[in-house]
């Protein structure tokens, strides 16, 4: 079977480029991000994981992107927002979360009874 996806594309996701913002400083990273509704508190929350474009990141900003006090956010062609990082996984992923509106676009829904 053909894969007719892009490379921007992960099912209802997005996978692909975007900027982590840390502090005002703009960081390129690649991102596999999805989404889920929460009933409980009926809010959207994203997550996924992120990689640097930059094998070798500053100490300052590896520190900057794991305080707690840091302002970050994720932005991609298709949208922007706040976000949180955490743990970092054996090939070097940081995981990112965020509440709300989402850093990438959602194709609209097809809404064809036929």
């Amino acid at each position: 079977m053909a894969d007719d996806h892009t490379e921007d594309e992960h099912e209802d996701g997005y996978s692909g480029p975007a900027t982590l913002t840390v502090d005002g400083r703009a960081v390129p990273v690649r991102v596999l991000l999805d989404a889920r509704h929460e009933p409980l508190d009926g809010r959207l929350h994203w997550f996924g994981r992120l990689t640097l474009d930059d094998e070798a990141p500053e100490p300052d900003l590896v520190r900057a992107m794991t305080s707690t006090t840091s302002r970050i956010e994720l932005s991609s062609a298709g949208g922007r927002s706040e976000a949180r990082l955490g743990d970092v996984d054996p090939w070097g992923r940081y995981r990112v979360t965020g509440v709300g509106a989402l850093p990438y676009a959602l194709d609209e829904p097809v809404l064809d009874d036929a």
